[in-house]
């Protein structure tokens, strides 16, 4: 896919990522119908499958020969890596959708070829845009977003993670995460992966930590990070594939190495 095809999937991509957030807003004070699906804390809406099915339909319609990985089980069975593949998180934190009316977002990424080229992380409620293309910087609505400096310290980082970190866990030791927070000046949780990967993007969060996350949970985050010149490997530093489920540190590269080698890897090593 050369550059000007790329730059017209862009502009498709971005005003359906709009268009879809206007319809997020226009049904945001329905009655939903409230689902659960791996358990009763996995909530899904009538809206997070309008919203999936809405990029099913332009994606197929305009881009037949594209391949859809999406949550909500509209996507593609098979699907083939070697092309081009949107992965699609229709509402990303589906509980504060639920319960708060905001800090939710639509996050889509497309793929060509297993490469990340383009990125749109869409702050719903706020009207806040990210985008970004390979090689070409990440933006919020119009202003381009600074590299992340390398003078940054953990002591004076803030770092997301949810509460289960501090939980006896079969994936770490949840005395180093102790220890971890006890040298960051402090934590914070957003209930939404993609927002997590924006706030380290634009630099107001310093790393964003957890234990698994879904493909479309970072597809769109992974071509934001790359673009700012952040870091993100699994929680023992290993890259992580596009497609795939895994574990995620997330963070400003100043700090990675101090973040896997003192606490996350020893933490690991402790529960094998």
């Amino acid at each position: 896919m050369d550059e000007a095809q790329i730059a017209t999937l862009y502009q498709q991509a971005r005003a359906w990522v709009l268009e879809a957030g206007a319809l997020v807003r226009d049904n945001i004070h329905i009655p939903l119908t409230v689902d659960t699906k791996s358990d009763r804390k996995d909530l899904v809406t009538q809206v997070d499958q309008e919203v999936e099915y809405f990029f099913v339909d332009k994606i197929k319609t305009h881009f037949p020969s594209h391949f859809l990985l999406s949550e909500e089980g509209y996507g593609d069975r098979n699907l083939d890596e070697t092309g081009v593949v949107w992965v699609v998180d229709p509402i990303d934190g589906t509980k504060n959708f639920v319960h708060q009316k905001k800090c939710f977002a639509i996050s889509v990424g497309i793929f060509v070829g297993g490469i990340g080229e383009i990125g749109f992380i869409y702050d719903v409620m706020n009207y806040q845009l990210y985008s970004a293309k390979k090689n070409e910087g990440a933006f919020k609505n119009n202003r381009r977003l600074p590299k992340l400096s390398y003078q940054k310290s953990l002591e004076n980082s803030l770092l997301c993670m949810n509460h289960h970190w501090l939980m006896k866990n079969r994936l770490v030791d949840e005395a180093y995460i102790e220890q971890l927070i006890r040298k960051a000046r402090g934590t914070r949780a957003y209930g939404s992966a993609t927002l997590a990967f924006t706030a380290v993007t634009e630099g107001s969060i310093d790393a964003y930590m957890t234990m698994s996350l879904e493909p479309w949970d970072m597809a769109a985050g992974r071509i934001l990070i790359n673009e700012v010149g952040g870091k993100l490997t699994n929680i023992v530093g290993n890259d992580i594939t596009p497609f795939e489920k895994d574990s995620v540190l997330l963070c400003h590269p100043a700090i990675h190495q101090e973040l896997l080698n003192h606490y996350l890897i020893p933490a690991r090593q402790k529960k094998i």
